[in-house]
């Protein structure tokens, strides 16, 4: 199994998080690849509310192509690009661009939008019948990156002979890996992707979400599909559980050693999850300790990748 790290840019100066700085940001990437990590994540944001507070991020592609120059063998990538910022042809150049500054490292993360409204509304971002659009534009990025050009006529997006002229290192483009959950989203990653990914809550047990693995696999079936050809990620955000544990009858759950956590990850691959992304705790947390905290997953990221 894969593992990776999630780097956040959201903060908020005087504020629970304080904003990283971008050498803070760097400095992890350069830790992350140096402690074996296979991936390093970062999140698409331009703002959101939270404790009535408007909170804010770095602009993540800027920070990607920093952080491809920053490093040279970790696979750096979105965890999803938040669809309704971009037009389906700028995003499928950005991805383009990103692998070959990258060296064919990138990885195009790719959701129909997940921050609330209000950050559409205050950028004057359209984000209405979000699965439609989504659809419609998840295409076009396909045929862009796949076959170097698309033509397409939709109620939302139009594309007419537009063509990737200037191609990464990777004839078929960098993966898609689409952030899904409903039945419809599912089937659309099915027909479109390389990769499907989730995410879980702090302490979930991998039983939890065997419905939604199972509801994937129909989506493929439906779509003419073998389910073993879709890769499938999960964001992990701790602390995990330790294997076995149950809140209701356990209460709190017990410190987990090293083994435990690497024991709790790899117990997610019974469901066919061939890469996990670690959000590590932030609250509280010094960039000291997060770089600390990053070099204390060493022995983690051994055991996951060992199987």
């Amino acid at each position: 199994m894969r593992i990776g790290l999630a780097i956040e840019l959201t903060g908020k100066p005087g504020w629970r998080i304080e904003p990283p700085s971008f050498d803070h940001v760097r400095s992890q990437g350069v830790l992350a690849e140096r402690t074996g990590f296979d991936l390093v994540i970062v999140e698409d944001a331009l703002s959101f509310p939270v404790d009535e507070l408007t909170v804010g991020a770095w602009e993540s592609v800027v920070v990607l192509g920093a952080l491809a120059e920053a490093t040279s063998t970790i696979r750096i990538g979105h965890g999803v690009v938040n669809a309704p910022y971009r037009s389906p042809g700028h995003l499928a150049k950005i991805a383009e661009t990103l692998d070959e500054v990258s060296g064919g490292r990138y990885v195009l993360g790719l959701g129909s939008g997940n921050t609330p409204d209000a950050d559409y509304h205050a950028f004057g971002i359209p984000a209405d019948h979000r699965y439609s659009r989504f659809v419609e534009y998840l295409s076009i990025v396909h045929d862009l990156l796949r076959h170097g050009r698309a033509q397409f006529d939709g109620t939302y997006h139009t594309v007419r002979d537009a063509q990737l002229v200037l191609r990464g290192p990777r004839p078929a483009g960098p993966p898609i890996v689409v952030g899904a959950h409903g039945p419809k989203m599912l089937r659309a990653t099915a027909r479109f992707a390389d990769e499907w990914n989730w995410w879980v809550a702090p302490f979930a047990a991998p039983e939890g979400l065997r419905p939604l693995v199972d509801e994937l696999t129909r989506a493929c079936e439906e779509v003419g599909r073998d389910p073993d050809t879709l890769g499938r990620s999960l964001d992990v955000y701790f602390p995990v559980a330790p294997p076995g544990w149950d809140p209701e009858r356990d209460g709190d759950p017990p410190p987990v050693s090293d083994a435990a956590v690497a024991e709790a990850l790899l117990a997610y691959g019974e469901l066919g999850i061939r890469e996990v992304r670690c959000y590590l705790p932030r609250r509280d947390v010094t960039p000291q300790q997060r770089l600390q905290a990053i070099e204390d997953m060493a022995d983690v990221v051994a055991q996951v990748q060992q199987g």
